[in-house]
């Protein structure tokens, strides 16, 4: 299967509505947690949905619609890349009262607002939200020639814990160490597209080093993520969803 490269926006794709009708609630992949099914609902590129519940949450709707899903509860942006916070669709999805969880850097730029209604999460810190526990991680580029993509200090990643079940959406990040570390995650979702992010090999060494039960590529453009699903072997299960449409 081809696939479109996404690199700095994603204005020159069409709607994932408009490619791929239904994609709804009821059609999410599940994984089971001590508490109900957490729902999980890719949507493009660097956008999905997470739904637990009565609670759905967001992760960085940007050029793309959520139609076929529900309203969101609370939305999350890991950071201000054109592929993972546009205003104007924000402003559309958050609609008067759904509370926001951004870095620092989204933070500054919201309309007012949305700001009245934002917290500003800085690496490391914790919240909870409709009683689901969010912890920010750190998310930057390591090797030398991509620090420029994502600085130390300004992205994030959130681990949510839904029941007994932790979830990692890593946001733009290499292979860090403070993904190496992390401890019984469920499920984990990997960005893997050179040359902002990691390439398959580091990701599978990430994989091998923090053990998440289900590992799920995203943000990978063109990347050969059945080279990742080789690599990553036993040590986690992978899935390959839907993040972007097929091409011909």
């Amino acid at each position: 299967m081809q696939r479109r490269t996404i690199l700095a926006g994603l204005a020159a794709l069409p709607l994932l509505a408009t490619i791929r009708p239904g994609f709804a609630q009821e059609t999410a992949e599940t994984i089971a947690t001590s508490g109900g099914d957490i729902g999980i609902h890719p949507v493009m590129h660097a956008s999905l949905a997470l739904s637990f519940g009565d609670e759905v949450f967001y992760l960085d709707p940007a050029e793309n619609s959520f139609e076929g899903l529900p309203a969101p509860t609370a939305i999350f942006i890991t950071h201000a890349h054109g592929d993972h916070y546009n205003e104007e669709n924000l402003v559309r999805l958050a609609g008067d009262a759904v509370p926001l969880y951004v870095n620092e850097d989204v933070f500054s730029k919201l309309p007012e607002t949305l700001k009245a209604r934002a917290t500003a999460m800085k690496n490391g810190d914790s919240a909870t939200v409709n009683g689901i526990a969010v912890e920010a991680i750190p998310a930057y580029n390591i090797t030398e020639d991509r620090k420029q993509y994502h600085p130390q200090g300004v992205g994030n990643g959130y681990v949510f814990t839904f029941a007994d079940k932790r979830v990692y959406v890593a946001g733009d990040t290499e292979d860090i160490p403070e993904m190496r570390a992390l401890i019984d995650i469920a499920v984990a979702f990997l960005p893997m597209n050179l040359p902002y992010t990691m390439d398959v090999t580091q990701a599978a060494d990430a994989v091998k080093a923090f053990k998440p039960a289900v590992v799920y590529p995203y943000h990978f453009g063109d990347s050969d993520v059945d080279q990742f699903t080789t690599l990553v072997g036993d040590a986690a299960e992978v899935r390959i969803a839907a993040f972007y449409p097929a091409t011909t």
